[in-house]
């Protein structure tokens, strides 16, 4: 079964005339009951982060955060020193990173715009943890166009499988660039829960069409066909049911 979130369903979210936010699943004041996470996906935040600003300092515990920049840059910092001057990594997220703080026992840290001249688009993704009370970490990583160009590629996983993020959770995402003639086929485990994002252009799956900011919730499925794509940049989630 396929259950489509269109992207304009999505709850919206402006502050301060510097933060454009959609929201696919309930966050903040956004609050709706049938939507409140899909299986242990949390959060699927879709920001847009004008020049100059961001997320001031400020605290999570017991959450997977996967931060994935579309355009511009972001500039990360935290408590473990990430983003700090002479830290082992800058903090600066640019597109075909993945970034993944395990919030754990605790952790304070900032997101801004590092650009000064154009926004900077970036999805969050919040994800239930497999263990709670953990030491918090930090990890980045850099995959080219080339290895996400007309197929799905594993950027985070729970053992890091493959050279992806790894993840304190049971869950793994791929992401993918697709335009026309491409097509990609993946098997699912009915037992779990798939989801897609179409972070940008339009693509096919499973003979229903997505255009950018959609979603599809995916139950009982056993293949995921993904085909027509037009500068399609898709991710999609593996999922434990709770």
């Amino acid at each position: 079964m396929i259950t489509l979130r269109k992207s304009e369903d999505r709850g919206r979210t402006t502050h301060g005339g510097w933060l454009q936010s959609a929201h696919s699943f309930s966050f903040g004041d956004y609050f709706d009951l049938k939507h409140q996470g899909h299986g242990n996906l949390r959060v699927i935040n879709d920001d847009i982060v004008a020049p100059g600003h961001g997320f001031p300092t400020h605290g999570h515990r017991d959450m997977e955060i996967i931060s994935y920049v579309l355009d511009g840059e972001l500039a990360h910092k935290d408590s473990m020193g990430n983003g700090e001057t002479g830290a082992a990594n800058s903090g600066i997220v640019r597109p075909g990173d993945i970034q993944r703080m395990s919030a754990g026992t605790g952790v304070m840290h900032s997101e801004f715009n590092n650009l000064d001249d154009r926004p900077t688009h970036f999805l969050q993704i919040w994800i239930k943890p497999k263990f709670k009370g953990i030491r918090p970490s930090y990890e980045q990583k850099h995959f080219d166009r080339a290895e996400r160009q007309g197929r799905l590629t594993l950027v985070v996983s729970p053992t890091g499988a493959d050279g992806s993020v790894s993840v304190n959770a049971d869950a793994s995402l791929y992401a993918g660039l697709f335009h026309e003639g491409e097509t990609f086929e993946q098997a699912l485990d009915p037992g779990r829960l798939s989801y897609v994002h179409l972070a940008r252009g339009t693509l096919r799956i499973n003979g229903v069409v997505l255009t950018e900011g959609d979603g599809a919730l995916l139950e009982g499925e056993t293949t995921l066909r993904l085909e027509d794509g037009e500068h399609a940049e898709v991710l999609v989630f593996d999922l434990a049911q709770a």
